[in-house]
């Protein structure tokens, strides 16, 4: 079992920064990726950004240059660096813990606000 926990959202004007933590407890020595998705009222939720245990990071096209995946030292803590926001950048993130088993567990998401 891994329980997560995330924070970090808020509301922002365009052209601003926010940084989303997500820290994982529990079975955390079975984690291979860690990722950050978003679903915006009535889309579909999609991949933000995603990190390997080894540190091999991928992005959605929409955040390349912008948003930064990143891993805390005691690799139990995803980070998101949001920057040069835009207004389609608001959605509800959420962490995503993908284990070796090929069990995935969620966090329950916080919202980022994207004010034009």
């Amino acid at each position: 079992q891994v329980q997560l926990v995330e924070s970090g959202g808020g509301l922002v004007q365009a052209g601003g920064s926010l940084r989303l933590s997500c820290v994982a407890s529990g079975n955390i020595f079975s984690v291979n990726v860690m990722s950050w998705y978003r679903q915006a009222p009535g889309k579909q939720r999609e991949l933000v950004a995603a990190i390997t245990s080894g540190g091999s990071t991928s992005y959605a096209d929409s955040v390349k240059g912008r948003f930064t995946i990143s891993r805390g030292n005691a690799k139990n803590t995803v980070y998101l660096q949001m920057n040069s926001l835009k207004p389609e950048d608001t959605a509800v993130y959420y962490c995503k813990v993908a284990l070796w088993s090929g069990v995935d567990y969620w966090g329950q998401g916080t919202q980022v606000t994207v004010s034009s």
